[in-house]
């Protein structure tokens, strides 16, 4: 190598070292070239080299407050304290939150998710097992799948054993004390710290296994602070975590190359709340892929592998309901309730969109909303889905995962506003990947669930969180496109905009839902555009070593 090409390497090294303590770079690279530098991965899907000049670089991080707090914590060595410490306030937080209103509360006569919770523990402690789908009292009928049952038992049996009132058959309806609410608070939390929490440790830890520990837990951070899943969970109450951290250790069992227990956890996850098949097309596409890649034997024994870890699992989620054909029927009845309609208030989907102009549950029946929402979603996601199965690599199953969920949520039958909290998994996974993007995705999520949230008196914790989360990640916009910044600004606007209109200004009489169908028609038009930009992702640079996460069993590769 000529002198003067070393001389400007070293000059390279330097400024590298310098200016870029918050990027990827901040940590010298073992592998630089002359012209860029060059960032190690390893992939276990891919044998061919990235040209530099299609690798963009990561997004710095020192314009980040979390960023500039966990570059502290190393510099005075508490980094073995450092994640208890953010599970800490990650807990404080969701406390807080708690000390508020609930879903429901003292508005009878059926009041809201908080009693329909309650009521499950009350059904499952008092009533046999065989009986929990039938039972015809009335009240709140049981229409999650049976992980949710279970978990509902052993809250019911442990509430019950501190005090029986909370529970009591039939006389507990519509129970509401301090007491009660302290334990039914704790047992979401609970549930969430074994669960969701520890897999976004375990999940930060493989994903940055090969960067810096300051960018390791900046994602942490935010991952865990989060506002949309914490306002519905701990404020509007809700167990979404459950389901939420099964995934995320699915996720984290196929980063290890961990398929059967991968399938499983899903399997768990879909065993807690039917809502998780809105991943089920990547997961499935991902491991088909995978499968496909080991030659002819290789793949049928994989197929068998992974078709008895999920044949298993369910079958004995669902065992007690399986000994008649009347029985099995009547869980599926209650967990997929067609009844309820395309969607439900002022989801900010495309559904609700295009029913401002055309009425559509109004001119057509069920039965065909079923079919057009079911066409529609599959002709959504079937792009991500092909290409992810001709492509199963890790960094493409969470682009997939988010895929999948957009649509969905935007097209599929009987949508909530709090399924958005799907897609938002994935998307915040990629915080530090996607960082702007993510951010304003979390803002733009937990705007469209705001009348929910104003509805059950949850304003205030809205805001609160709201307007922290945009402070913490402001610093993601600093390094963007200019574009991306308007789009940004534009987005805070219109929300406080909207916000300060329902404050002062009256809707008119004859549209009373104003400001609620200004929000889903606003947001479900920038969930459009994330479903764009994300399928675009997908295809173009999945590939890109831009984070580094660790893979099993795999071989090494130098960038050219």
């Amino acid at each position: 190598m000529a002198p003067t090409t070393l001389r400007a390497n070293k000059a390279s090294k330097s400024k590298a070292n310098t200016a870029g303590a918050g990027a990827s770079s901040s940590s010298p690279s073992p592998h630089r070239t002359t012209t860029t530098t060059t960032t190690s991965f390893t992939t276990t899907t891919t044998h061919s080299s990235t040209s530099p000049a299609t690798t963009p670089e990561a997004p710095k991080l020192k314009n980040l407050a979390v960023y500039r707090y966990a570059t502290w914590l190393e510099e005075n060595q508490l980094k073995k304290t450092a994640v208890w410490i953010a599970v800490a306030a990650a807990v404080l937080v969701r406390w807080t939150v708690g000390l508020g209103p609930y879903s429901g509360q003292g508005v009878s006569p059926r009041f809201g998710d908080y009693e329909a919770q309650r009521h499950w523990m009350e059904l499952t402690i008092h009533r046999p097992i065989r009986e929990w789908y039938s039972d015809k009292s009335k009240w709140w009928d049981l229409d999650y799948p049976p992980l949710t049952a279970y978990v509902s038992w052993i809250c019911g049996f442990l509430g019950a054993k501190i005090n029986p009132e909370w529970f009591a058959w039939e006389t507990s309806r519509g129970y509401e004390s301090t007491d009660a609410k302290l334990y039914m608070r704790s047992t979401v939390l609970v549930f969430e710290l074994l669960i969701y929490i520890s897999s976004i440790v375990v999940f930060t830890q493989r994903w940055f296994a090969h960067k810096p520990w300051t960018r390791q837990h900046t994602a942490l951070l935010l991952i865990l602070l989060q506002p949309g899943v914490i306002l519905i969970d701990s404020g509007h109450f809700q167990y979404n975590t459950v389901m939420l951290g099964l995934v995320v250790w699915a996720v984290n069992f196929f980063l290890g190359d961990q398929d059967v227990l991968g399938s499983v956890a899903f399997c768990l996850a879909l065993g807690f709340k039917q809502m998780a098949l809105y991943f089920s097309p990547a997961v499935f596409a991902y491991l088909l892929g995978k499968s496909f890649r080991q030659g002819f034997f290789g793949c049928i024994w994989k197929l068998i592998k992974l078709g008895v870890a999920v044949i298993l699992t369910l079958g004995l989620l669902f065992s007690p309901w399986m000994e008649s054909k009347e029985e099995i029927l009547q869980v599926v009845q209650r967990i997929f309730p067609v009844f309820r309609g395309l969607y439900q208030d002022k989801v900010a989907n495309i559904w609700c969109a295009v029913n401002i102009v055309i009425k559509l549950r109004e001119r057509f029946a069920i039965q065909d909303l079923i079919r057009f929402s079911t066409l529609a979603t599959l002709l959504s996601f079937l792009p991500s889905l092909v290409h992810l199965i001709a492509k199963p690599t890790k960094r493409g199953l969470i682009y997939g995962l988010i895929n999948s969920s957009l649509s969905f949520f935007l097209l599929s039958f009987q949508v909530h506003e709090k399924s958005i909290l799907l897609p938002a998994l994935p998307i915040t996974l990629l915080i530090l990947d996607e960082p702007a993007l993510a951010a304003l995705f979390n803002t733009l999520a937990t705007f469209s669930m705001f009348p929910l949230l104003r509805q059950e008196e949850l304003t205030m914790q809205y805001y609160v969180l709201l307007g922290f989360w945009v402070w913490i990640t402001t610093g993601t916009f600093n390094n963007v496109s200019t574009l991306l910044k308007f789009l940004s600004a534009l987005n805070l606007l219109v929300i406080v905009s909207m916000h300060l209109g329902e404050m002062f200004v009256a809707p008119p009489a004859r549209y009373p839902d104003l400001y609620a169908v200004l929000n889903s028609l606003w947001s479900a038009a920038g969930f459009v555009l994330y479903w764009a930009y994300f399928n675009y992702r997908q295809f173009t640079l999945v590939n890109t070593p831009k984070m580094g996460f660790r893979v099993t069993k795999s071989k090494t590769h130098k960038l050219a």
